[in-house]
Order: structure tokens, then sequence, then C-alpha cells
């Protein structure tokens, strides 16, 4: 039986506007079509403006030589598909010789490639390859720390006076004997550990494995910059910048301030805030000068890893005069409550917020998230990667969810993450965001030939690259649709938004430039009424339906264009 429809309230007020239009009326196309247009176009934007970021978890994407470890020929045997998708650039978390304390995060060479995935040949020849198809690469930029087993380190903690003792951040014990100050890693514990070799604490804001760098010295700044040097030489398009907000602390390390709110479930790292740990002013003029050495390159881009909340992230993008980041990671929709009104108020606030400069960026999964389908369900990812799709900004897609992959259970024995194996049975594992991808059904799921170093999604069988290929109904499709339709319609790349509804399991905004698209999203498990916005063609539907009547069905998104305006 079929579930009522149930009306809607509007127009929808909210207390924030969005600066690129006014809400309107439902359905009054005069005023609608007195909106204001986006002042980008096709010739005038950038390619990270108008395309889409795929990232790639390269151990988790294709293995070539049988070890159960994905590669860089891995990677670049698989291009066909990336670009098949409709993306214009790939993302490769860290591929340089680590000893894989944090899978990559703990760099001991900036210039190299680990063995495990290649050598700098293949680098270069996945390079030349993406570029002939059209991809973009970006790499994973590791600045705030490096492996205890990088050269720099090695030197740093031979003794107090060598050289290098200043390219690290070395303090002396507390007066009992204790870390100097009560900051607390990101992976749990005191962010000091004690080196007996010179007596001092060195600091450490994720694992002990990876010492952070006083970016206060001016040889580090040198070296760092070089190894950008090294890359945009080679050709890369652009870095990724892991936890760019952690690179300076305040002088003399005071106490951050406590958590009063804090309980031992959220694990330790909110123990206190990061008031004197992170996000320091000195920040803004690194982000200026890597921008400015990305900027002498040409159309290259640098992503921001800041995880603060909207009004800090909006620093990171500069101002018109010393301009920082691209694009500062947006992650809000990672764990955004799932409902309209939340949604709808948290996607106005951003585009109030940003900058006048300030390009928008979206992402709903990545290696450190939980997967979007595991969080909402298959039928409302779908709904998911329409609103991932048809926000106005640059989005960045993860490997694996085009094809559904929900939450995957890691046995106990099978855990990798050391986040998880040092705070266990908080949830906090990220394990279950890296497993391999699925081609086909064959044994290990076309992945490797040898058995993988994560265990696959308990349905690979079914979901995977093949079974989906080709199927209309399948997610991958969808996200193929989705894609072209961005890459035929300038109002979804580059168009002005509106924000139209918000209330309720409804979400409807306009995009518009050229022409007018109105997207509508049923957050819920209910049939709902949609106004009538005059004659209009559905361009696509997450449900595969082929024709739309003001009704949005359970969990289904539409896409409409307006023909009369």
């Amino acid at each position: 039986m079929q579930t009522p429809a149930v009306p809607l309230q509007h127009p929808y007020n909210t207390p924030t506007e969005p600066p690129v239009a006014s809400r309107q009326p439902f359905g009054d196309p005069s005023v609608l079509g007195a909106m204001e247009s986006s002042t980008k176009t096709a010739k005038t934007c950038t390619w990270w403006e108008s395309g889409v970021i795929y990232q790639v978890y390269p151990r988790s994407f294709q293995d070539s030589n049988g070890d159960g470890v994905g590669d860089l020929e891995g990677v670049r045997k698989r291009l066909d598909y990336i670009a098949s998708l409709g993306v214009d650039a790939v993302w490769l978390s860290p591929i340089y010789p680590s000893p894989m304390a944090d899978f990559g995060y703990d760099v001991a060479d900036y210039c190299d490639i680990d063995p495990m995935f290649g050598e700098l040949a293949a680098f270069d020849a996945l390079l030349a390859d993406a570029h002939a198809k059209g991809l973009k690469v970006l790499l994973d930029f590791v600045p705030n720390h490096t492996s205890i087993e990088h050269p720099w380190f090695r030197e740093s903690r031979s003794s107090r006076d060598n050289p290098k003792r200043d390219w690290y951040i070395w303090a002396n014990a507390a007066p009992d004997g204790g870390p100097p100050n009560n900051w607390t890693s990101d992976m749990g514990g005191s962010s000091w550990e004690f080196d007996p070799t010179t007596n001092q604490f060195y600091l450490h804001a994720f694992l002990k494995e990876q010492a952070d760098l006083n970016w206060r010295n001016p040889q580090v700044r040198e070296a760092m910059t070089n190894v950008l040097k090294f890359w945009f030489d080679r050709g890369v398009d652009g870095f990724r910048i892991d936890v760019l907000w952690h690179c300076f602390k305040a002088e003399n390390y005071p106490d951050n301030p406590l958590n009063p709110d804090w309980i031992s479930t959220q694990g330790e790292k909110l123990k206190v805030f990061q008031k004197h740990s992170a996000d320091q002013p000195e920040i803004h003029q690194l982000s200026a000068d890597f921008r400015a050495l990305a900027d002498g390159y040409g159309e290259r881009l640098l992503v921001g890893e800041i995880c603060l909340p909207v009004p800090q992230l909006m620093t990171y993008y500069g101002t018109e005069a010393s301009p920082g980041v691209h694009l500062p990671f947006n992650f809000q929709l990672l764990d955004a409550p799932w409902n309209a009104e939340a949604l709808g108020k948290m996607i106005t606030e951003y585009e109030a917020a940003l900058p006048p400069s300030g390009w928008p960026n979206w992402v709903i999964g990545s290696h450190d998230a939980p997967r979007i389908a595991g969080r909402l369900g298959e039928t409302q990812a779908r709904v998911a990667a329409m609103l991932l799709l048809t926000l106005r900004g640059t989005p960045t897609l993860y490997q694996g969810d085009e094809l559904g992959i929900g939450k995957v259970d890691i046995p106990p024995d099978r855990v990798r993450d050391p986040q998880d194996l040092r705070q266990p049975g908080l949830g906090l594992g990220r394990d279950p965001s890296r497993t391999p991808m699925a081609w086909d059904s064959c044994r290990f799921a076309g992945f490797s030939a040898a058995e993988p170093w994560l265990p696959l999604h308990g349905d690979w069988g079914m979901r995977n690259v093949a079974a989906q290929q080709g199927d209309p109904a399948s997610m991958l499709e969808l996200y193929r649709a989705l894609l072209k339709l961005r890459r035929e319609h300038e109002a979804l790349s580059l168009g002005s938004f509106a924000l139209l509804h918000a209330a309720g399991d409804v979400l409807i905004y306009e995009r518009y430039q050229k022409d007018r698209l109105v997207i509508a999203l049923n957050l819920g498990a209910e049939v709902q009424n949609i106004p009538d916005y005059g004659a209009t063609t559905l361009l696509l539907a997450t449900t595969g339906a082929s024709m739309f009547s003001n009704t949005l069905a359970p969990n289904e998104g539409v896409i409409l264009q307006r023909l009369n305006y």
C-alpha cells in the first residue's frame, strides 16, 4: 500500500541566507528567473572548479604483483575505469617510502616511492598515462611530521647539538618527570615521547613513530618546499596537504584547556581543546607560501585537510592579497545529521561564510571516514550521491563508494589500523573504509592473486565493478549518470545555488546557469509531494524512474530541468 503523501509547508525560512541567491516562494517562475547568475563559465574557470576528484587508496585499489597489496602499476592498469566514471583528477594517498606504522603517513623519504608500490619509473608511467587520458594527478603531502626512521629525525635525535636537532620539537620533562604538557595525541595518550638518547621528549601529534617537524625552523621550510618542487617539476598537478592545521604549535608549549564534556568513549584526543597545539596564526603565511609556489607552476591545485569549524576553516582560503590553499576540505557531510533542516542550514551557512573568491567543495567519503552506505543504507547512499554531485563546488569521491560498499566488519585478528589497536572498542578504526576494491566475482574479487591485506566486504561476489557495469539500476551506473549530467549541464558544475525548501525529509534546491535545474531529495521512507515547477523534464531519478509527477517516492532523489522560466 502506498504511503499517503505528506504536504510541504512553504516557503521555507532558515536563519542564514546563501550569498549566491535569495530564496523565493515555490513555483514562481518570474521571481526565479530574476535570480543572480554565477560569474564562472567553462571558459573562465579552472579545471578543479568544474572538475571532480577521485581518491585512490593505493594499498586497496589493485594489486599487480600478487602480494595482496595494491600498487602503482595496479592503479595504472585501472585508469581506463577511473576515466570512464567521468572524473577529472586522481588523488593518491601516500606512496612514499615508509615503515608503514600509519600506512604511509609516516614518511621516511619524500622524494621516492615505497618498493611496496613500485618505483619512480612506475609513478612516471602512471602520471603519463593519466595525463594522456585527460586525468590530473594529485599526491598526498604530509608536512606536519615524518617517520622517526627518516634520516632527518635520526640525525635530530642523535645529540642535542646536532645541526638537525631543531628540525623537530624537543622539550625537557615537566618538574615531575612526566611529559612537558597535557597535549594529547590524536591516536591516544600523550603527544610527547621520551627519548633516552638525549633525555628529552619529542612531540608527535599522532603516533610516536610520527615525529612533528618544527616549521619555525627556516631550514625545514626550505627542505619541504624543495619536496613540493621535486614533484611539481615531475608533472604532478597538485597536492592534498595532510593535517595542515597542525603544522604550527604555540611557542613555550602551554597546556591546552581541558574539555569539561569529555567522556572516555570519545577517545583521548578530545580530552583537551587543541588551542595551543594546532591552528596557530603562523599557519596562514605557510599556506600562502605553498600557494605562491603552486601558482608559479600554472594551474595547480592545493587541497588542505583542515578539521575545524566553518569560521576557522574559511581563514585557510587566505585573502585576496595573500591567498591560501585553493580548497580547504569541507568535511561536514561526513557526519551531518541526515535530515533536511540540518542539511539545509549547514549548506546555506557554509555558502554564506565563503570569502568572495572562495570556491566550495564537498565530500561524503574518505579513507578516514565510515562508508556512506554503511551509515545511511544503500537507498539513502544513492540520494547522498545525488546531493554530493549537484551541490555547488568541487566534489571528491572515494573509491568504492560508487559501488555502494557498506559497513565491513573486520575480525579482531585482521585489524591493522593503529588507531583501533591503540584504542579498541571505541569505533575509531578506519580499516572498514580501506578494504580492497572488488573488480569481479573471481577469487579475491580480481583485486589480487593472493589474500588481500584486509578482508573484502561481505557481498563482494555481487557488489563489484563487473556485476554493476552496464546495469542501469546499479550504484556504479548512477554515479556515471550523475557525472555525465555534471559535464552536460554547466548549471551543475559551475552554476549558482538557491535553497528552496529544507524541512522534514525533503530538501529542494536549484542550480542555474544557462538552464535551471531543480534537485529534490527525499531523505525518508514516506512518499512526499513537492510543488509544481511548471513544465519540466526529468533528467535523472535515483530510483531509475522515467517519469515524474511532483511526487517523490521513498528514498528518491530527482533532477528536473525547468523548461519555462
